[in-house]
């Protein structure tokens, strides 16, 4: 009996014993549950932080693009193009010629930042003062139709006005003349 008192004396120890590793497997699941679910919140919190933050770098550079272009813009506004044009007529003994100057300079609102840069083209070559001077009237040989010209290139009563009207003496031009071709806003 004495084995008998022993096995119920010891009995409740092992159910104890047993009891308490159950509850202990059963806590410790019930922690890893727990932990499993803070880890899976606490990387969905992660990845929010990342894509914010990712968000919020092209957010930032975005702005900063923007706020370049902004002042890029806002400073070549102040960039500005002043024009200005002219007729120049050149002469000399044997040939004339008439061009048309076009002058450009560059400036920061109003400080002049280049020289006039001028572009020359030439509207006509003359050989002779004469022919250059005909081919400015309206009234040409060329521009009317071919009966109705006389021998030598004229019109019968250009002939006429000729013998009867003295030919006015023509005043002395100078070689270079300025006559503004049209203004541009603040060309001076």
């Amino acid at each position: 009996m004495h084995l008998d008192a022993l096995i119920w004396l010891f009995l409740p120890v092992f159910v104890a014993g047993g009891s308490a590793l159950l509850s202990f497997f059963i806590m410790q699941a019930k922690m890893e549950v727990s932990i499993s679910k803070e880890r899976e919140s606490l990387a969905e919190a992660k990845a929010t932080i990342n894509s914010q933050k990712v968000m919020m770098e092209e957010r930032i550079r975005a702005t900063e693009e923007a706020v370049k272009r902004a002042a890029l813009d806002e400073f070549l506004k102040d960039f500005r193009v002043e024009e200005r044009s002219y007729m120049r007529d050149t002469k000399s003994l044997d040939s004339a010629k008439r061009s048309m100057v076009m002058q450009e300079r560059l400036f920061f609102r109003n400080i002049p930042l280049s020289n006039w840069v001028e572009h020359e083209m030439v509207v006509e070559i003359g050989s002779d003062l004469q022919r250059l001077q005909e081919q400015t009237s309206i009234f040409t040989a060329a521009s009317l139709p071919a009966s109705a010209h006389t021998g030598d290139g004229r019109l019968p009563i250009s002939k006429l006005l000729d013998n009867t009207v003295p030919p006015r003496p023509q005043a002395p031009r100078s070689t270079n003349s300025l006559v503004p071709a049209h203004a541009v806003f603040g060309a001076q």
